[in-house]
């Protein structure tokens, strides 16, 4: 299995790239975001890497960072997408955009992506509700390949970002169980979030409420 690759980076073209790495060179298949960073680095690119083998075929996709590559393994798990639409999507969608288009129920953002239609939009916004803490664990955890290693500070901000995303998950879902509709929670619990970065789960909760409470 090759997990990453470091190499000259020596020919790219809309959706595959090739990396020369000593002498040989790896076609791998990359988002047009990814695509973009590789773009505006410097000739010697590192990326993570993942096999997919098929009956007539094995396809080497490429991540700059982390957390797309966790992206692209957790849109996998939904029926009916497939590694080209996870690609397609992660071109038009960052980790991070793609967690709230789940966490909101907004399937519209998901239609963007080339060949997604609202059917699929709509299961993957279903069934990747609850898993989509997946998605931001690794960004937190190694941030982007091409970043230089973090330090304390750095390390200190992960865990705390970690921490919220956790809270605010555990908040929107209590919301949802107690029959809100999950984008409108989605909101609320977000804009309490924003307003009180270090609240526990109980206070986005209680914030959440109030907000929820005067729109009635």
């Amino acid at each position: 299995m090759i997990a990453m690759l470091t190499g000259r980076l020596i020919r790219t073209d809309l959706t595959q790239v090739v990396i020369d790495v000593s002498g040989v060179g790896y076609l791998v298949t990359v988002s047009r975001r990814c695509l973009e960073t590789m773009q505006g680095s410097d000739d010697v690119v590192s990326v993570l890497t993942e096999m997919v083998v098929r009956e007539d075929s094995m396809t080497l996709y490429g991540f700059m960072a982390a957390d797309e590559q966790a992206a692209f393994r957790l849109l996998q798990s939904v029926q009916g997408v497939g590694a080209k639409a996870a690609m397609a999507i992660l071109s038009v969608l960052a980790p991070a955009e793609l967690h709230q288009a789940i966490m909101a129920g907004d399937k519209a953002m998901v239609t963007r992506a080339d060949g997604v239609g609202p059917k699929l939009a709509q299961r993957i916004v279903n069934e990747l509700a609850e898993k989509v803490g997946a998605v931001m664990s690794a960004a937190g955890a190694t941030g982007t390949m091409t970043g230089s290693p973090a330090g304390k500070d750095g390390a200190g901000s992960a865990d705390a970002g970690a921490a919220q995303t956790s809270h605010t998950e555990a908040a929107l879902s209590a919301l949802v169980n107690l029959g809100y509709g999950r984008a409108e929670a989605w909101q609320a619990v977000n804009d309490a979030a924003k307003a009180q970065p270090e609240a526990s789960e109980s206070a986005l909760i209680g914030a959440a409420l109030r907000t929820l409470g005067s729109r009635l």
